[in-house]
């Protein structure tokens, strides 16, 4: 374990998670679990992981849990779950259903008494977004939504950089999302994540936009620490047939006046997920790419390029607690998602203590964070179908 690196040895167990989705034709529910696993906190214990009884109780079989605890939807999930002592019920639950479901299910688990931890986009559309905000104000319950971008160690360095001063005033930021994977229908080849990212009924008003838009957005915001006043959205369905926009080109005014482009893209051949962004101040500027995620480069006019490296001294006291391991070798994806996992765990093992969470353990995308996301989201069709140059982000 790296220095700096923090555990907690209050209550004598693991916390113990619940999930709804994330059955044998997902991805990103397997990532969850690894995520969960990876810091010896979290123990899964029960779930509702498909629509299917079938698909449900063979994800279950596979993770050896009593199949007592693997249900058929979340509503049966909840009430069994109650049914349990305190200590043997779920202490919270983890949402990696399509978009649909997230307000149901947050709103009833939340409404139970259960801490959660949700997929983005947050909610199906921004209303949903705006009540949910208050149910979690309400309870007083942890809410985390998975932008796992932010749980990169040199995202935080970023993050660290900028709020200390060091590029001075933001003056530009630029972040793209080149994808490629539906570059062919596979909405019509019976690909299930493409059938309901593609479907307005599933996925929300937005395609693209929703899907990795939303990442760019996050990812931008929690670097700078800056909001979008105004947009001018320019969003395009390239597949034909296809019936969520694939491709967005997105200028953006910051209300520090700083100007921003944000470009996302499913449609661009080779690329993988070459999330990245470039933040632009009056000192310095910083360039991080998600495809090589443990280099962070700084630039001073007139000055050599300096390259920061996970897992070194220099770096700031929330990237050295993200990391796990020497410098040299590589973390990535699913140590970020577990990196928003152990903060999680941490500040939910607080709460059930009557603890303050500590700042660094409080580092997680919540609510608020999660309600940003669908407000760019609905301002950014605004703009699209305006004949005005600019479009307020909606407050």
């Amino acid at each position: 374990m790296i220095e700096g690196r923090q555990t907690k040895s209050h209550l004598n167990r693991k916390l113990k998670m619940g999930m709804i989705g994330g059955g044998p034709d997902g991805f990103i529910g397997e990532v969850h679990r690894k995520a969960a696993r990876m810091d010896g906190k979290i123990e899964i214990v029960a779930g509702a992981f498909s629509s299917k009884p079938d698909k449900s109780a063979q994800t279950g079989q596979d993770l050896f849990l009593d199949p007592g605890r693997v249900y058929n939807n979340y509503q049966s999930m909840i009430e069994n779950e109650l049914k349990l002592p305190t200590e043997e019920r779920i202490d919270f639950v983890t949402i990696a259903a399509p978009n649909n479901l997230h307000f149901p299910a947050s709103k009833a688990f939340l409404e139970a008494g259960f801490h959660v931890v949700c997929e983005k986009p947050m909610t199906f559309n921004y209303e949903e977004a705006v009540e949910l905000k208050k149910i979690v104000e309400k309870t007083g319950l942890v809410f985390a939504v998975t932008y796992n971008y932010t749980g990169f160690p040199l995202v935080k360095h970023a993050r660290h950089m900028v709020h200390t001063g060091q590029l001075g005033k933001i003056i530009k930021i630029v972040v793209e999302y080149p994808q490629d994977w539906l570059i062919t229908k596979l909405e019509d080849m019976g690909q299930k994540q493409a059938m309901w990212r593609t479907d307005p009924d599933v996925a929300g008003a937005g395609g693209c936009l929703g899907d990795i838009g939303t990442h760019c957005e996050n990812l931008a915001a929690y670097i700078t620490g800056l909001e979008i006043e105004e947009v001018c959205a320019d969003l395009t369905t390239f597949m034909p047939g296809r019936r969520l926009d694939d491709d967005i080109n997105i200028l953006l005014r910051y209300n520090n006046g700083a100007r921003g482009i944000l470009t996302a893209s499913q449609m661009c051949a080779g690329n993988e997920n070459n999330i990245k962004i470039r933040v632009y101040g009056e000192k310095g500027s910083i360039n991080w790419i998600q495809e090589n995620p443990n280099y962070l480069y700084y630039y001073k006019a007139n000055e050599p390029i300096q390259t920061l490296r996970r897992a070194n001294d220099y770096l700031c006291d929330a990237a050295k607690r993200a990391t796990r391991i020497p410098t040299g070798h590589q973390e990535a994806f699913i140590e970020a998602f577990a990196n928003i996992y152990n903060n999680v765990a941490d500040t939910i093992r607080a709460k059930m203590l009557g603890d303050e969470p500590t700042e660094l353990e409080n580092d997680f995308p919540k609510v608020q964070d999660g309600l940003n996301g669908m407000a760019f989201i609905k301002t950014a069709i605004e703009s699209n179908n305006s004949d005005l140059k600019w479009t307020k982000m909606i407050k």
